[in-house]
């Protein structure tokens, strides 16, 4: 079925919204450097190790920031724009900030366990079995929203919102 088909308020394919996640990490990337530099000249740190937890903190911040009020003012990040997906609530009500944040916060289930597992085999320094791990992990996630009746993610189960296909409106 393809987007303009799908029904209006169905869950958009998964291969869509991986793709969609993985066009997200790619601008990503530019806020993450933006972020870093404003972060090193502020702190003036001069080594990435120095001061790391501090930046990962800062980095988490931004982050959150960047989805909160994405989600809570259209719905939709710059990437899920560019797929035609929106994120509502349960109701099909925009989603409040509040509710934003938790989304934000339980969506690290994309990568916790991974990381977890990782850690706990001892291999958290090793770069390739973390990279491994997380692309693992991130497809078995994505996997578990055929268990959602709707086909939802499970953090968006939890937190009584859910992604839609979204095409924009026209203009004449």
């Amino acid at each position: 079925m393809t987007a303009a088909a799908a029904e209006p308020g169905a869950a958009p394919g998964l291969l869509r919204r991986l793709a969609c996640f993985f066009y997200e990490g790619v601008l990503l990337f530019g806020i993450v450097m933006a972020a870093g530099f404003a972060y090193g000249i502020a702190t003036g740190q001069r080594n990435a190790i120095v001061g790391q937890h501090g930046l990962q903190a800062f980095l988490f911040v931004v982050l959150g920031a960047y989805f909160v009020w994405f989600w809570s003012h259209s719905g939709q990040t710059l990437a899920m724009q560019t797929w035609h997906i929106r994120l509502i609530g349960r109701d099909g009500r925009p989603v409040s900030p509040t509710r934003a944040l938790a989304r934000y916060l339980c969506a690290y289930l994309w990568f916790v366990p991974a990381l977890a597992s990782v850690w706990a085999a001892g291999l958290a320094h090793d770069g390739s079995a973390v990279t491994i791990a997380i692309v693992i992990g991130v497809l078995a996630y994505a996997a578990l929203a055929w268990l959602h009746p709707q086909r939802q993610y499970w953090h968006d189960a939890v937190c009584g919102t859910r992604l839609v296909d979204w095409q924009p409106r026209t203009r004449r």
